[in-house]
């Protein structure tokens, strides 16, 4: 009979152990700290904000060559060790296409040599002497 008493009163044992664990925790960290968070950061009460995302600052690249950029692209692009037309593009503020343009006139004249022909990026290099020998 006693070994049954002892089996059924098991649900006061766990309580009071559990509340002498609390009185420890209690001076350590503040055991009543714990619950407040869960009411606080719950997130199913507010709802996602999407952001606008990254806003890109215009180009205002010329779509035409004009006498000071058309100079410049004689006198600089065949000086460069890389040439693309994005590279051309972003330092000239050229259009795209008027950067490819610009290239295969350089390369018609010999200012600069093809090195790399693909659809979507050709790629140059200043033209060396030793080469054009």
């Amino acid at each position: 009979a006693e070994y049954m008493g002892l089996f059924f009163n098991w649900t006061p044992l766990p309580a009071s152990m559990g509340a002498k664990k609390q009185d420890p925790k209690g001076g350590a960290k503040g055991g009543k700290t714990a619950p407040k968070k869960k009411e606080g950061g719950g997130g199913k009460a507010k709802k996602k904000k999407w952001s606008k995302g990254k806003v890109r600052d215009k180009l205002n690249n010329l779509v035409l060559f004009d006498k000071a950029t058309y100079d410049k692209l004689y006198k600089e692009v065949p000086s460069y060790k890389l040439i693309t037309p994005s590279v051309v593009s972003e330092r000239l503020k050229i259009r795209g296409s008027l950067a490819k343009k610009g290239l295969r006139e350089l390369n018609s004249k010999g200012l600069i040599r093809l090195i790399s022909k693909h659809s979507s990026q050709l790629i140059y290099t200043r033209a060396t002497k030793a080469e054009d020998e």
